[in-house]
């Protein structure tokens, strides 16, 4: 009998655990902590403060629908894949049930928190810390409509030595008309919009951006430090792992801003964070797992664009973004390597345009020389999308936001040492350029 009168026990301190009341400050706030208040809090990108029960408590149902559906916290990874990453954000099903038990319950508050939300940065202006190098936009007016060309910032005079950058950060301004500004490291000799003035903002030909000289090394031409779009977090890239600039090199923004109806001046700034010493890793990103042929049909509801390249030598991946405009519905990105096995990196089944996601991997993954790296993306330009600015005409790359891109950005690390130009299998095609017809 006493393995019964147990079982009693066990059910009766069960139904205590089941009927306990769930309550904000106990259960709901740890969870909004740790997932929302990074981006729910004054300053930041979400549209209200998530930050005290009184902030929480008129939106409750609105947040029990957002978990419910998974809309928020932002997560679109999905899959075998969906939570191999270090800034996963989503919730787990007990956050979940946690959230709309207490909903269900009239939201209670319980016993008040003693202490209130304390900002990560008091004065939100670095999350990583104050750089060591910090530039500014010079004021840049966005008038309240119109189409805006990319504009390009060139700073010179600022590496007197070879340097070790171990984290860069945006903080933007004027988040609602940027689209997205990146930063590249442009070396001494550099090509890449050679001839341009420095220190104040210019538009500039997509054949000038594309231009490369003879034999000019890619890296060399144009380093990729660090992007930012709507849903960005800035995060060291490895413990020992940095990205290069060399001795007498620019750096170059490329801004695109979208007007939104009201005029306003962006003056925003990247911050640089320097390694104190030689890393033992290279970090490089790259943009060259693209298909800049894509030719999407009128009316097409799912065109699938594909893209591919080769590694010529070892890496590790450290991180995954895809990238796509408004008529962009999905991505994946795989791994084929010499032995002929496959896998899985990414697969975003439904992409957000408003909320584009560098997914980094929580270990970075070996590709041995020789992986296939392949991407795979569909592209919906039908009627029925309701991001589709015109669905009655053909769509190809191109910059704005009417136009589309097939890019898996991709961050990779391999031992200082090594020779980064001997990355590739063959020369990456620069955009502006011919392709082989399809």
């Amino acid at each position: 009998m006493a393995w019964k009168n147990y079982l009693i026990l066990l059910l009766l301190l069960s139904g205590i655990a089941l009927n306990a009341e769930v309550a904000f400050s106990t259960d709901v706030w740890p969870i909004l902590e740790r997932r929302c208040v990074t981006c729910h809090q004054p300053g930041e990108i979400a549209p209200m403060p998530l930050t005290s029960y009184a902030e929480v408590r008129p939106w409750s149902n609105a947040i029990r629908e957002a978990v419910l559906t998974r809309k928020m916290p932002p997560w679109d990874a999905a899959g075998e894949t969906a939570h191999d990453f270090r800034n996963d954000r989503s919730l787990t099903e007990t956050e979940i049930r946690t959230i709309t038990t207490w909903v269900k319950e009239g939201a209670p508050e319980g016993a008040p928190r003693k202490t209130a939300f304390q900002p990560l940065i008091p004065d939100r202006r670095w999350k990583l810390g104050k750089p060591d190098i910090v530039i500014r936009v010079p004021g840049f007016h966005v008038p309240a409509s119109g189409l805006l060309t990319y504009r390009y910032l060139i700073t010179p005079n600022l590496f007197p030595k070879d340097v070790w950058v171990r984290a860069a950060e945006f903080r933007i301004d004027q988040r609602t008309v940027v689209h997205h500004i990146n930063a590249y490291a442009r070396g001494p000799e550099s090509s890449y919009l050679a001839g341009y003035p420095t220190g104040e903002i210019v538009s500039a030909t997509v054949a000038d951006r594309g231009r490369r000289r003879e034999g000019e090394r890619v890296f060399d031409r144009r380093l990729q430090l660090v992007g930012w779009e709507p849903g960005y977090q800035p995060m060291p890239w490895l413990p020992d792992g940095a990205k290069q600039i060399r001795a007498g090199s620019d750096i170059v923004f490329e801004m695109h801003y979208s007007p939104n109806g009201k005029e306003v001046t962006d003056y925003s700034e990247l911050g640089i964070y320097l390694a104190g010493a030689p890393p033992s890793e290279r970090v490089l990103a790259i943009d060259t797992l693209r298909d800049l042929d894509l030719a999407i049909p009128a009316g097409a509801p799912d065109y699938v664009s594909r893209a591919s390249m080769t590694l010529a030598q070892p890496v590790r991946l450290v991180s995954v973004q895809p990238h796509m405009h408004r008529r962009g519905k999905s991505m994946e990105v795989r791994a084929v390597f010499p032995d002929g096995r496959t896998r899985l990196l990414l697969s975003v089944p439904k992409y957000d345009f408003n909320w584009q996601t560098t997914y980094v991997l929580r270990e970075p993954l070996l590709l041995p020389a020789g992986t296939k790296l392949e991407s795979v993306a569909h592209f919906d330009n039908f009627v029925n999308n309701p991001g589709n600015p015109d669905p009655s005409v053909p769509v190809h790359w191109g910059d704005m936001t009417t136009d589309e891109m097939h890019i898996a950005f991709l961050e990779l690390a391999m031992p200082v040492e090594a020779d980064p130009e001997k990355l590739f299998a063959a020369p990456p095609r620069m955009i502006g350029t011919p392709g082989e017809k399809r």
